[in-house]
């Protein structure tokens, strides 16, 4: 099928993208997002264009767009946080693109799946989202996984050692950088994360329980997708461990996971890509059947 160039006219500027037609009648369509930093809609390695392709080639079709001041689209970028506005008009064309839709997948990066699990739940349309190492940062997450991953790791690698033993080792910033990563640590919240009845998320909460909140009234499916080898996915990982909270409503979402041992955050390998675009093709295949049918973890 085709590749269709897509301006979409707004008051703020226009959004531009690429839509991914495919082949007959098919109700099921994949919004593809670019996560924050100096991205646009092809993503890194051309991620997002390759995906896109081989999704639609299956029937499935696909629409790519940049986020407003990011790429070629025009306005000011307002950061993942506040782009529900973006998100809301590339759903809307997509659904005038191809009239046979009648629901949408949500599928990003990083930062994108925070903007995701903020605007899902608001509109009936998105029954889906993929989510590929979840952006969960906080200064003190970020503090105790580096503590956790990093420092802890490094001690058993061989390399240190020769480093240590060779005096190439900078004793005095390294121990600088660890105590100031264990203060960071030791400041974090201890406190459960609680969920509001409020209608739209409180936005003035850390950004984990902001990310919580929005998927408790989210009702659809998610595929998770974790990198081994990413820091940010294991700061996701730790905060499942210390907030069981978050794996009961990942569950209450039909959770699929999968995890790339050797992958890094963004995929950046053939192998690893055409991995993550194999599961997420099955996993829109069997989109139709019921969302208790899926399984809530696959670790692969």
């Amino acid at each position: 099928m085709n590749e269709k160039p897509i301006v979409i006219e707004r008051e703020a500027g226009p959004l531009i993208g690429m839509l991914h037609p495919a082949a007959g009648n098919q109700e099921i369509g994949v919004l593809m997002m670019v996560a924050g930093g100096p991205q646009y809609r092809i993503g890194g390695h051309r991620q997002l264009v390759l995906w896109a392709r081989k999704i639609s080639s299956c029937g499935f079709p696909v629409f790519r767009f940049d986020f407003g001041g990011m790429g070629d689209s025009y306005g000011e970028y307002v950061e993942f946080d506040n782009v529900e506005d973006d998100i809301n008009a590339a759903i809307d064309r997509f659904f005038k693109e191809t009239p046979s839709l009648k629901q949408i997948v949500l599928w990003g990066e990083c930062n994108a799946c925070s903007a995701a699990l903020f605007h899902a739940y608001t509109d009936p349309r998105i029954k889906g989202l993929v989510m590929l190492n979840p952006w969960v940062r906080t200064e003190q997450g970020q503090a105790k996984a580096v503590i956790k991953h990093y420092y802890l790791d490094r001690l058993k690698q061989r390399s240190f050692w020769i480093k240590v033993f060779s005096l190439k080792f900078d004793f005095v910033d390294s121990m600088r950088s660890a105590i100031q990563m264990i203060s960071l640590a030791r400041g974090a919240s201890a406190t459960k994360p609680q969920i509001t009845a409020k209608n739209a998320v409180d936005r003035s909460k850390p950004l984990p329980e902001r990310m919580l909140e929005g998927l408790s009234r989210f009702k659809g499916r998610i595929m998770l997708v974790m990198s081994g080898r990413d820091m940010v996915a294991r700061e996701f990982d730790d905060l499942l461990q210390t907030a069981p909270v978050w794996q009961e409503r990942l569950a209450a979402c039909a959770l699929v996971r999968h995890d790339l041992q050797y992958a890094d955050h963004t995929f950046s390998t053939g192998a690893w890509r055409d991995q993550v675009a194999a599961w997420g093709i099955n996993w829109l295949t069997t989109f139709h059947s019921s969302p208790h049918n899926d399984s809530t973890q696959t670790a692969n």
